[in-house]
């Protein structure tokens, strides 16, 4: 086994372990979670540095890699990075990493941290695996460690998300693993590579595969949350701890959604889609439906969370159009709009946890003025709140721009009409927003200090220092006690956002223009993937 060999099973192993030793000792070295975690997630970002530039380019090669020199043709477990995936890992990995800095200005338990890196480590293992049964345990894994993590406050509100959640998921979870039963059955294979050429053999409209693929989609439509089963979304976002809505928001439907580009274009594959167009027409019909509700839905908000909740909704339609279009100019969109809309949702809801901790406010009404008082916090979340329009230079235009090029070279008008209009709703939303921020007068009364934490903390006082947000002071943590950044509402001075806090969502704000502007570039990476896959 060569050492590029190695690296995708070091992504999987380095935060397991990491979460292993910090449950099995933490509460005799109380304190190193925060140390130990950004340890595992600096390392598989290196990890993912390097597999993205041995496989994205004309010149990059897939990596496989064979567990314990188990080849797949004699059962073994295979893992496998392309390009694709290479950017997947990689946005996992800088998203982790930036929502950890952002989490320093409070202490917690070991326990947080040790489902922090088991959820980055279940997301990559389903990232890098090639066995579809094996995606359906990294798939649990990432969703046992989300449950906890929705519901680490300690809060009634939270507690029942995270139930909903658990019950939504594991039925989603149950008809993707019905769906590999079926698969099994019909080919006697796991392994994609394998599964591809059978379900060739076999016929892909032979009734246990069209079922294979029913269930298994079904299932993940269920983890991306499109609409009508998008339900349990809006609640777990909104009531759980701000820090864990970041990173929920960003990762979790996103690897889902990669994990639904891999098994339908790269083990059904198009011909699949070609011989039962009704499916496809259901696909496409199902992900229109979603970003209309979505937009619709988000435009109803009066909170800002869940306003950016039901915008998920809508934009994770916009990339399951993007895949069953089945065309290069749409899958890329597809591709970039995944990187973009996760890179825009952690800086937006790392601003509304920002505003919430600094001046408690949460519903659209209460932003009033707040670019006076938090300049610099307000301008990049204007510059985010923009990117998830689709305005350019960002990348949030990008992925649209290559979706809707992609949808008028299918002939897809009414889809393309959907996009356009998903736009100018979510342009409605966002400039009500922003509205708010810029051009309404601030409120005469002093900021409002949120409600205090709850206390499931290692204790001890927060150490980050003060930071400035134009002419404001803002970011020193409150020095009354022991305090948790894992709370619905995070605890600090009134008026005041932390410096790591600030720091991400100015550098997320800064992302969304840099990968606008090298959208050529990024085409041009993934065009050998997205070639081999449509």
């Amino acid at each position: 086994m060569s050492d590029l060999t190695l690296l995708p099973i070091l992504l999987v192993v380095v935060p397991l372990v990491t979460a292993a030793f910090l449950l099995a000792v933490g509460r005799f070295v109380g304190g190193a979670g925060r140390v130990l975690a950004l340890v595992a997630t600096l390392a598989n970002t290196a990890i993912a540095f390097v597999l993205a530039g041995e496989t994205l380019g004309q010149d990059g090669r897939p990596i496989r890699t064979e567990i314990a020199g188990f080849p797949a043709a004699e059962g073994g477990i295979e893992l496998f990075v392309d390009g694709i995936s290479a950017v997947v890992l990689g946005l996992i990995a800088l998203v982790s990493l930036g929502v950890l800095v952002a989490s320093f200005d409070r202490r917690r338990q070991d326990s947080f941290y040790a489902l922090y890196v088991l959820l980055m480590a279940g997301l990559s293992g389903m990232v890098v695996t090639n066995d579809l049964f094996n995606l359906y345990v990294f798939l649990e894994i990432s969703g046992l460690a989300t449950y906890a993590l929705i519901a680490s406050d300690g809060s009634g509100r939270s507690a029942l998300a995270s139930l909903k959640y658990l019950l939504v998921g594991t039925v989603g979870a149950s008809l993707y693993l019905l769906g590999v039963g079926y698969a099994f059955v019909a080919t006697g294979y796991l392994n994609m590579v394998q599964l591809e050429g059978a379900f060739a053999e076999i016929g892909h409209q032979e009734p246990l595969v069209q079922t294979a693929f029913a269930l298994i989609a079904a299932g993940l439509v269920i983890k991306i949350a499109l609409f009508p089963v998008h339900t349990w979304q809006p609640d777990a976002y909104t009531e759980a701890p701000d820090r864990v809505t970041a990173l929920v928001a960003a990762l979790v439907s996103t690897t889902a959604a990669y994990a639904l580009v891999r098994i339908s274009l790269g083990v059904f594959t198009p011909a699949f889609f070609e011989a039962n167009s009704l499916i496809h027409t259901l696909l496409l019909a199902l992900a229109g439906a979603s970003v209309v509700a979505g937009s619709v839905l988000a435009v109803m908000q009066r909170e800002v969370k869940r306003m950016l909740a039901y915008s998920s909704v809508a934009q994770f339609g916009l990339v399951v159009l993007g895949i069953y279009l089945l065309n290069g100019t749409a899958l890329t969109g597809t591709v970039i709009h995944l990187l973009g809309h996760a890179i825009i949702k952690v800086g937006l809801f790392l601003g509304v946890a920002a505003f919430a901790t600094a001046y408690g406010v949460r519903t659209v009404s209460e932003y009033d003025g707040l670019a006076e008082r938090a300049p610099y916090a307000s301008a990049a979340v204007a510059v985010l709140a923009l990117a998830l329009v689709g305005m350019p230079p960002t990348v949030g235009f990008v992925g649209k721009f290559y979706i809707a090029i992609g949808a008028f070279e299918a002939g897809a008008w009414a889809l393309l009409a959907i996009i356009v209009a998903s736009t100018v709703l979510t342009l409605g939303y966002v400039m009500r927003l922003l509205e708010r921020m810029y051009f309404a007068d601030p409120p005469d009364s002093s900021p409002v200090s949120p409600p205090a934490a709850d206390l499931s903390t290692d204790g001890g006082d927060p150490t980050d220092e003060s930071a400035t947000d134009g002419d404001h002071t803002v970011d020193e943590p409150s020095n009354d006690g022991p305090s948790n950044d894992v709370s619905r509402t995070d605890t600090a001075a009134a008026g005041r956002i932390s410096r790591p806090l600030l720091a991400v969502v100015i550098v997320a704000a800064l992302a969304t223009l840099a990968l606008g502007v090298l959208g050529s570039t990024i085409e041009g990476a993934l065009a050998a993937t997205v070639e081999v896959l449509v």
